[in-house]
Parts: C-alpha cells; structure tokens; sequence
C-alpha cells in the first residue's frame, strides 16, 4: 500500500528531502523500481545513477569503503 511505502521510504530517507535521494544498484535496473515506489508514494524527485555499481566499481580511481566489520 501507498502509505506503507511511504513510511518505509521515509525513515531511510531520515529526514532527507526525496530529491537528495540517489538510487543504485548492480545494474540500475532494480534501483528503478524503488524510484518507482517512491513517486507513488507521493516522495518525487529521487534520481537514478543509471551507470550503478557495476559502472562505479570498474574504474579504479573511484573511491570504495570497506565493509564495516
């Protein structure tokens, strides 16, 4: 439902406005549907980084943290 997104969206948010929001994932493809999720529960303005983690990763000069153990 509507509203359940929208709670849920809004505490990973933490107070964000949805604009600040950029969604990733491996391929870019998944990370669409939770753009989707969002706009239907009334939080417009998330953007995409089409390029994800596959993109980020393959260049080496780019910087990648660690795990936290």
């Amino acid at each position: 439902p509507r509203e359940e997104l929208r709670r849920a969206f809004e505490e990973s948010l933490a107070g964000a406005s949805p604009a600040s929001a950029i969604s990733y994932c491996g391929s870019g493809v998944t990370a669409c549907h939770n753009l989707l999720a969002m706009e239907h529960a009334g939080l417009s303005g998330a953007r995409l980084y089409p390029g994800s983690w596959s993109e980020w990763s393959s260049d080496s000069e780019r910087p990648i943290e660690p795990p936290e153990k």
